[in-house]
C-alpha cells in the first residue's frame, strides 16, 4: 500500500510539472553564452618558441613574412653564450621580438621540480627582471624548462606575477586550457617527428598526425585554441625542416577566421570575458575590462566594447 502511494504521488508531480507553463524569464536566463575571439572570430593560433637561440632570427623573419605572431620564452643568463645552442645576444632581444611577445623560461634552464622554493623563485624573478629590462615592458607568462612542474613549484611561484605557465604536455586538441599555471598545448611542431635519428617511417607518420591536428583546426566550426611550441634550433641548418615550417605558417596565414595572438594576449581576453557582469535575465552584460570582448548569445554575436554595458536581445 505504501508503494502504491509513492507512485500515485509521482505520476501527480509529473503531470502537475508538465502541464505548468515555463516562466519565460527562466527560460530566457538559461540560455547558453559563448566567447568569440577578437573580431568574433572562432579560432585563436599560438606560436610558442623556446630557449632563444639564433635561429630565432630566422624563424621570426618567417612569421613576419606570413603576419604570425609568436611567444619566445628565453633563458636571459644563457643569452650572449656560444656554446652548443649559440644563444641571442641580449642587445638584439628587443628589436627581434617586436611585435611577439618575450617571456620568461628561467634565469638558467635547471628543472625546476628538482630545485628548492628558494631557487624557484630566483630562476623566475632574475629572469624576468632581465628579460624586462630588455624589451621595457612587463614580463607576465612563462614555459617550464623542459615543460617540468609540480605542485610545489606552483606554489612557489604565487605572487612572482607569472600569469601563465606553458608545459609539454601535448593534449593534440584545441580546448582553451582552464588552469593557466598548467597550461598543456595541442601539440609539438611536427608532432613527434625526427625526435628519434633514422626513423623515416615514423617521421612520415608523425608529419602526416601534425598536418592532419591543423587541418582538423582550419576546419573546425568550434570554438578552438592551436598551441605549437617548439625550438628554433630544431630546424637548425636543415632547410628541408624549414620548408615544412613555412609551409605550415602558410597553411595558417590569413585566415579571417583565426585570431593570431601571443599567449599572454590571450590570458587577458579569456579573463576579460570570464569577468563580464551579468544581470539575472542574462540580458545585459557589463564589461568591466580595457578589452572589447565578443560573445555569442544564441545565434547573434555581440561586441561587449571596454567599460560599457550592453543589452543583449
Amino acid at each position: 500500500m505504501k508503494n502504491f502511494y509513492k507512485i500515485s504521488f509521482l505520476i501527480y508531480f509529473i503531470f502537475q510539472n508538465s502541464s505548468a507553463q515555463i516562466n519565460p524569464e527562466i527560460a530566457t536566463s538559461g540560455i547558453n553564452i559563448k566567447m568569440l575571439f577578437p573580431e568574433a572570430r572562432s579560432k585563436a593560433l599560438i606560436l610558442s618558441y623556446d630557449d632563444g637561440t639564433i635561429y630565432d632570427r630566422k624563424l621570426v623573419n618567417l612569421m613576419n613574412q606570413y603576419h604570425l605572431i609568436g611567444t619566445f620564452h628565453l633563458n636571459s643568463n644563457k643569452l650572449g653564450s656560444d656554446n652548443h645552442f649559440n644563444y641571442l645576444n641580449k642587445e638584439e632581444i628587443n628589436s627581434l621580438y617586436l611585435g611577439h611577445e618575450v617571456s620568461v623560461h628561467s634565469a638558467n634552464h635547471p628543472n625546476l621540480p628538482d630545485q628548492s622554493k628558494i631557487d624557484v623563485v630566483s630562476e623566475i624573478v632574475e629572469d624576468r627582471k632581465e628579460l624586462e629590462r630588455l624589451v621595457g615592458y612587463p614580463v607576465r607568462g612563462m614555459a617550464y624548462p623542459f615543460g617540468n612542474t609540480d605542485d610545489d613549484v606552483i606554489k612557489a611561484m604565487d605572487g612572482l606575477g607569472i600569469e601563465y605557465a606553458r608545459t609539454v604536455g601535448d593534449t593534440y586538441n584545441f580546448e582553451i586550457p582552464k588552469d593557466f599555471l598548467r597550461w598543456h598545448p595541442t601539440m609539438h611542431q611536427f608532432a613527434k617527428a625526427f625526435w628519434e635519428p633514422n626513423q623515416p617511417e615514423k617521421d612520415a607518420q608523425e608529419m602526416a598526425r601534425f598536418n592532419k591536428v591543423i587541418a582538423d583546426f582550419i576546419d573546425t566550426k568550434d570554438l578552438a585554441v592551436l598551441d605549437i611550441w617548439g625550438h628554433s634550433w630544431e630546424m637548425g641548418a636543415d632547410e628541408n625542416k624549414w620548408k615544412e615550417t613555412e609551409k605550415f605558417f602558410k597553411l595558417l596565414s590569413d585566415n579571417p577566421t583565426i585570431y593570431y595572438t601571443t599567449q599572454i594576449a590571450l590570458v587577458d581576453y579569456i579573463n576579460a570575458f570570464r569577468n563580464l557582469k551579468f544581470s539575472v535575465n542574462k540580458k545585459l552584460v557589463f564589461n568591466g575590462s580595457s578589452i572589447d570582448v565578443y560573445l555569442k548569445k544564441e545565434t547573434k554575436t555581440y561586441k561587449i566594447s571596454a567599460g560599457t554595458t550592453v543589452t543583449l536581445d
